[in-house]
């Protein structure tokens, strides 16, 4: 076979390609044998019409067709393989020129993975952001324990105060329609910790048990909805039911109901911990952006548009799935978003994606650090307990999607290449400042 390789813009590669007339027709022959398994010729058992009668049957079109099917992927495979070919996509095959007994000639297009110059990506000494643990971090993580196991008692002598839960329905509008997603019956808000529209829930203090009111909010500018991003809106509220909320003391025996504690001292310990883990977690998450920002600067990636459309495309199918998981319509969506520039985001970030998946491979590949079976293993049984399900689920799992593998791989290296550069590079944080923290425990 004789394969021609011509290259191109866009990393793209031209491969002209002549196939032997003999595997051609050792091919054709195969595909007459084929098709007459599968066709009635009068007089004949399937099998054993002769050739010319097949032909005449089926159409030389067709057989030509189904031995090319067998000619160009064995060809093509054999084109990658002998110039060493890193191709990202499927070839696409342009043209062909098939005649019985003559050579097969193709031309094909394939596009290559593009190439990597890596700048310096060890010994660095790079500079990042120390995580500061938010002076209140610790009283919300107390006090959210505390709320967590809170109890509620009905009220119904009273108006309600700015410490209670109530239960309420309402419905919004706003320029004179109705809210999509603003309606809702037996709704409990919690008062002193409402996530409603600024200025909501204090509008609910003093009102009894039955009573029907409104309440006008102005949505914040910054509104992700574009359409109610500053716009008036006005609730019609029936408020059903008023709890009182009573926060339980921090005793040894409250440690106690809520974890492995024996005393107060052991669960504010326990806080602490929770507190001390996230500043390591944020930390060595700047620490590798950090790193990974500086390596980036000095690394050279030609990117060819259609490999960033692909991706892009793929975080589309991604956004478009997540919207379905949280009951949202993609359609809808768009009514209060462009989607033009929901795509240059998309390829924003997906250009990113591309380049730090390159840049991981190539230094995997210069430092040949690999994945191997315990790693894999331990990766699935990490994914087995997070999703709760046994190895015959995840296996048919990856069975059925055969990515499902590949992106665990992925995963696996890139810790390991995180784990490369953090141990091969220097650190110097620098001071943050302290910010508003929502403490967990």
């Amino acid at each position: 076979m004789k394969i021609n390789l011509e290259k191109e813009e866009n990393n793209i590669v031209k491969l002209d390609i002549e196939i032997p007339a003999q595997d051609a027709v050792n091919e054709y022959n195969k595909a007459i044998r084929g098709i007459s398994e599968h066709v009635n010729i009068a007089g004949f058992r399937k099998g054993k019409a002769p050739r010319n009668l097949v032909e005449q049957h089926v159409g030389v079109a067709r057989i030509k067709e189904e031995a090319l099917e067998g000619l160009v992927p064995k060809a093509l495979k054999e084109a990658i393989a002998e110039h060493k070919l890193d191709v990202i996509s499927h070839p696409s095959v342009e043209s062909y020129d098939f005649e019985v007994g003559k050579d097969v000639k193709i031309i094909a297009r394939v596009e290559l993975r593009p190439e990597v110059k890596l700048g310096e990506y060890k010994n660095l000494t790079v500079k990042a952001e120390e995580y500061v643990i938010p002076e209140d971090a610790f009283d919300k993580a107390l006090d959210g324990l505390l709320q967590r196991h809170a109890k509620f008692e009905l009220v119904v002598d009273r108006a309600s105060k700015g410490t209670d839960v109530v239960v309420m329905d309402f419905d919004g509008s706003a320029n004179g329609e109705k809210i999509q997603g603003g309606a809702a019956e037996n709704y409990s808000l919690d008062l002193a910790n409402s996530n409603f529209i600024p200025g909501f829930a204090e509008q609910l203090v003093g009102k009894k048990v039955s009573e029907e009111f409104e309440v006008k909010v102005d949505f914040p500018k910054d509104y992700h909805e574009q359409k109610l991003a500053g716009q008036p809106a006005i609730f019609k509220i029936k408020l059903k039911e008023i709890k009182a909320k009573t926060l339980p003391e921090i005793t040894d025996e409250f440690a106690q109901t809520v974890g492995p504690f024996k005393t107060v001292a052991d669960l504010k310990a326990d806080i602490q911990r929770f507190l001390d883990s996230t500043k390591e977690k944020e930390d060595k998450k700047s620490s590798e952006n950090a790193i990974f920002e500086n390596i980036l600067t000095g690394t050279k990636i030609d990117i060819q548009d259609s490999m960033i459309e692909r991706e892009a495309e793929a975080l589309l199918d991604e956004y478009k799935q997540r919207l379905t998981m949280q009951g949202f319509n993609f359609e809808d969506a768009m009514k209060n978003q462009n989607q033009d520039e929901l795509m240059v985001e998309l390829k924003k970030e997906a250009t990113m994606r591309i380049k730090s998946s390159l840049i991981i491979d190539k230094i995997a590949q210069a430092e040949d650090i690999k994945v191997d079976f315990s790693e894999m293993e331990q990766k699935l049984k990490e994914v087995e307990a997070a999703y709760r399900m046994s190895r015959a689920d995840m296996l048919k799992q990856i069975k059925q999607n055969p990515g499902v593998f590949d992106a665990l791989s992925q995963q696996v290296l890139n810790e390991k290449i995180m784990k490369f550069l953090a141990e091969n590079n220097k650190m110097e944080f620098k001071k943050g400042k302290r910010k508003e923290g929502k403490g967990k425990s």
